[in-house]
């Protein structure tokens, strides 16, 4: 038995563990893999007409720049759905393509959080005068398919079935292969759309992806008690304070920031907290910079900000 005792201890620490950074071997590799695409909120960073510090360095080096909050869940390592469709879908793409193989023939859907341009704009790739895709799944709540069926230039891919929308219903589960996913309605601008956040499901863990709300308060959920129930929350942290649109009244952009999200869950076991990855951040948001005391401070409270590349096992 005292032979048998580090096998045990090996095996209770690798099935708790989830990859972020790393691939596991093929050996052992999870048959569903949540990979960031973006993280930055719908107008990309830098943003147009930001010619601050901040974005100067980032115009000059291409590969340090950041679409709008973009996920993809790949499947068997040989398919994949996307979780919104950002503006710059194609370089995304093309890196998710250097990092699995996978490109537009292996796409079995994608899912809209909601009608805001960073967030579903990316569709127009698949028109004729680009990819010219044949019906592509794209899943969306009532109000989001009836605006991309009765508005162009979103009705022509529907017509010319570039893609084939898929209505869905609220809290109601999805399968797609070894996952499920489900949309919960959050309160948020819907000025064309719903919006949702979507529960995405593995055969092993629970990933919750809510790049876009008003405030917690309006939300009819317990945000504390949902992160009890997932491993993974990639929540919005669209600006980090409220001081960071000088000139502008931050309370007609009503989201959560990430002070307020952070008191919110400070009581929470840092093994909790570890689980919130905030995303969707404003160009002028200093968390998008790895080196800022803003991120230094959001890691040492254990929560964590999320990078392209990054990946979950599911």
């Amino acid at each position: 038995m005292k032979a048998l005792l580090p096998l045990l201890v090996l095996f209770a620490v690798s099935s708790v563990a989830f990859s972020e950074d790393m691939t596991p071997p093929p050996s052992t590799a999870p048959k569903v893999v949540l990979h960031v695409l973006g993280v930055a909120q719908d107008a990309g960073y830098p943003q147009i007409n930001c010619y601050e510090p901040r974005c100067l360095p980032i115009w000059a080096r291409p590969e340090l720049a950041s679409g709008a909050s973009m996920l993809a869940l790949v499947i068997d390592g040989s398919r994949f759905h996307l979780f919104d469709a950002a503006p710059t879908l194609p370089r995304r793409l093309y890196q998710f393509w250097t990092e699995t193989g996978l490109t537009l023939s292996d796409l079995e859907g994608v899912w809209l959080t909601h009608a805001h341009m960073g967030h579903y704009a990316g569709l127009l790739h698949f028109g004729k005068e680009a990819a010219s895709t044949h019906a592509v799944s794209v899943h969306a709540m009532p109000r989001m398919a009836a605006f991309l069926a009765q508005n162009g230039p979103w009705s022509q891919l529907v017509s010319a079935q570039n893609i084939v929308v898929h209505q869905l219903t609220a809290n109601t589960p999805v399968l797609i292969g070894a996952a499920k996913v489900t949309p919960w309605l959050v309160p948020h601008r819907d000025e064309f759309s719903e919006t949702v956040g979507y529960l995405i499901e593995g055969p092993n863990r629970r990933a919750l992806y809510l790049p876009d709300i008003d405030k917690w308060q309006k939300w009819d959920q317990d945000l504390v008690a949902i992160l009890k129930t997932v491993d993974i929350a990639l929540l919005d942290a669209t600006f980090f304070s409220g001081d960071e649109l000088p000139g502008r009244d931050i309370n007609l952009i009503p989201h959560p920031t990430v002070l307020e999200s952070m008191a919110l869950l400070k009581s929470l076991p840092r093994s909790v907290r570890s689980r919130v990855v905030f995303t969707h951040m404003n160009h002028t948001n200093p968390l998008l910079d790895p080196s800022s005391k803003e991120t230094q401070s959001v890691l040492a409270l254990g929560f964590r900000v999320a990078r392209i590349g990054n990946r979950f096992d599911l």
